[in-house]
């Protein structure tokens, strides 16, 4: 009897025996591997020298997916980026590849089609670490559009480099008709702990709110109690794998979503009438962390060619005094300089040692309780959008909630 996909097998390799459903290879597997659904509910890629059915399994014919429209349902929009929540498993190397369908992530929980009519598209199928400026415009530019036709807009993205996405799109737009909500999983849905499917869901209600910022929605707690709504310019990931990995940084988060119910804790932004969208990035900004050991010429080097910087300093937001020549001729040429903190929790302070006032004499701009990463998208949405004498002035002034200075623009 021919093993098939879908029949409970006995498999003896080299390594043990294992017993599972036999699942259907993929483009991306090597004819050696067999792949197998554990009674654990993992699934494991292994080199089979024996294999034996022990049930045959039902076969099931496949059903076309269709979105189906239902009339008094608000409309939301969809667009996938890749990463984790839609992803496929790599049974050789254990790596994770992007892989399903819009419409797959949809009915992989059912019940959106129960919170609204989904218009849903994959933009890019990358991976996050390949996210580049030059993408973060084409989405922004594809979710203004959206926004046009829909109440609201969900992004499913790959989770370590969401937090940067989410920023740049927070800057990119001036106003919102409608809540745009950044989503991803720790784990993948082919796992019994994924946290996909309630981290999509709970997306999908946020993007119903009247909320009128961009948000990133993932779980708060290691348990499926509830998720966080995070401002996108003051969230993190701050583990590799814990599924609460997100965690707002120097604030509280926006709400929360649990169950049915969307709560929003304090102040936010309700959404527009418009979307006005400046979509320019300027990619000659480096994000610089110092090191003890960081030399002038290195320095110098990283600075070469660049309109911008932002240093991650130490403590308060000091670098070596070896370095100060350096910053203070690359301010007189024209660099803007800003200095976040490596410590990320509290605020730069430049006043307190002489380090740091020597620093502030020579024009680095402290930035407070700004994320490092945040300041980074922001100085390059500045030098995008505005003269560099503006970019000074915008670049240690809250614009979209991502610092608690005392000066403030609003909304």
């Amino acid at each position: 009897m021919n093993p098939e996909p879908g029949d409970y097998v006995e498999v003896k390799t080299d390594k043990g025996i294992f017993k599972g459903v036999l699942l259907p290879k993929n483009k991306f597997s090597d004819e050696d591997i067999v792949i197998l659904k554990l009674d654990n509910g993992y699934n494991i890629g292994i080199v089979p020298l024996e294999m034996k059915v022990l049930k045959k399994g039902e076969k099931k014919k496949r059903v076309k997916r269709e979105i189906k429209r239902k009339e008094g349902l608000p409309t939301i929009s969809v667009i996938g980026t890749g990463g984790t929540i839609a992803s496929y498993v790599d049974y050789r190397t254990g790596a994770v590849h992007p892989a399903l369908t819009a419409e797959d992530l949809i009915f992989s929980a059912p019940e959106i089609e129960e919170e609204c009519n989904v218009r849903a598209e994959v933009l890019f199928n990358i991976l996050s670490e390949d996210m580049r400026p030059e993408y973060w415009i084409k989405l922004a530019r594809h979710v203004k559009k959206e926004l046009d036709n829909a109440e609201g807009v969900v992004i499913p993205h790959g989770t370590d480099t969401m937090s940067y996405s989410s920023a740049a799109l927070s800057f990119m737009f001036e106003r919102q008709s409608g809540p745009i909500v950044f989503v991803g999983a720790q784990r993948s849905s082919d796992r019994p702990s994924s946290d996909a499917y309630m981290n999509l869901l709970s997306a999908v209600k946020v993007a119903k709110s009247n909320l009128g910022e961009v948000a990133v929605v993932m779980h708060a707690t290691t348990s499926d109690d509830y998720c966080h709504i995070h401002r996108a310019t003051r969230v993190r990931k701050m583990h590799t794998s814990r599924r609460d990995a997100f965690k707002n940084i120097n604030s509280q988060p926006l709400g929360e979503v649990r169950g049915d119910e969307v709560k929003f804790y304090g102040e936010y932004k309700k959404r527009d009438e418009d979307n006005i969208l400046l979509e320019k990035m300027d990619e000659k900004v480096a994000l610089i962390y110092y090191y003890p050991g960081l030399s002038e010429d290195m320095f110098e080097r990283m600075l070469d060619g660049m309109h911008g910087a932002i240093i991650m300093g130490t403590g308060l937001g000091h670098v070596g005094t070896h370095l100060l020549k350096s910053i203070r001729e690359k301010i007189k040429d024209g660099i803007i300089i800003g200095m976040t903190s490596q410590c990320l929790h509290g605020r730069v302070n430049l006043n307190v040692y002489s380090t740091g006032r020597e620093l502030k004499k020579a024009g680095v701009i402290p930035l407070e309780d700004m994320l490092p990463e945040v300041a980074y998208i922001k100085l390059m949405w500045i030098l995008g959008n505005y003269d560099a004498q503006k970019a000074k002035e915008l670049l240690p002034i809250n614009l979209r909630g991502e610092l608690s200075a005392r000066r403030m623009i609003t909304w």
